[in-house]
């Protein structure tokens, strides 16, 4: 995917890319040491719990194998869509949730880039629905290894010919259509929130097929805040919730 963004990119970089993925990959590895700390067996001893215990409704009900495996990929698919919509809804969450959104260019290390602390909701909240779920560990397994690829995926800066990116958009996110939801525009930004399937922002009338201004056109980021000790810089990162008007 790296190489494809080197090779064939979708937009020209605004921004100094050792700079950003300094900063990024920084960001992945203190993730990694905090997650690591506090949750160290994370989803994975979430659901081998869940199941030991027999806890959850798909444990309860001895719901079968296969069925339990593919309901919960797809209820954990939706609970993140909601998650992220929660994330830009509500203030205190929107402050955490920026530093993710102010990365002036798009590329894999951004679907990594997350402040500590929404991390750590993130967790808290996919942990729950397991335990009360009682997701199988196969499920959490695969549903993790979806997490972290498509993640890189649709934000990636690759050039997708635009009949497979409508194809491929029929069922998943891709990254034309997760970059629209990068825009500083609030109208783009509060829209297309699926990491995975695409389906969620249909259902629930958050689909925004492409930016006003064009793919290339567009600006990333969030209004007001492009000071790149902000926005690239990994101490500005982790400070940014922290201030009252930052730039």
């Amino acid at each position: 995917m790296a190489l494809w963004e080197v090779f064939n990119p979708r937009r020209p970089l605004t921004q100094s890319k050792s700079r950003r993925w300094f900063s990024n990959i920084s960001l992945v590895i203190i993730n990694t040491i905090v997650l690591r700390l506090l949750f160290p067996t994370a989803t994975l001893g979430a659901a081998l719990y869940a199941q030991e215990q027999n806890w959850g409704i798909f444990n309860i009900s001895a719901t079968p194998a296969i069925i339990a495996t593919v309901l919960s990929i797809l209820l954990l698919d939706l609970l993140i869509y909601w998650q992220h919509r929660l994330v830009h809804v509500v203030p205190l969450f929107w402050r955490f949730h920026r530093v993710h959104h102010v990365d002036p260019d798009l590329d894999i290390t951004s679907g990594s880039r997350f402040h500590p602390v929404e991390i750590l909701f993130s967790m808290l909240i996919k942990v729950t629905a397991i335990l009360l779920l009682g997701v199988p560990p196969i499920a959490a397994l695969i549903f993790e290894a979806i997490l972290s690829s498509m993640a890189m995926f649709n934000h990636s800066n690759v050039n997708i010919p635009e009949r497979l990116d409508r194809w491929l958009r029929v069922l998943l996110v891709t990254p034309d259509m997760h970059r629209v939801h990068h825009s500083v525009e609030w109208r783009e930004t509060n829209s297309n929130y699926g990491f995975n399937l695409s389906w969620w922002d249909r259902l629930f009338a958050s689909y925004k097929p492409s930016p006003d201004s064009g793919q290339l056109a567009m600006i990333l980021g969030v209004k007001g805040i492009s000071n790149p000790r902000t926005t690239t810089n990994l101490i500005g990162m982790l400070f940014l919730p922290f201030q009252k008007n930052p730039q």
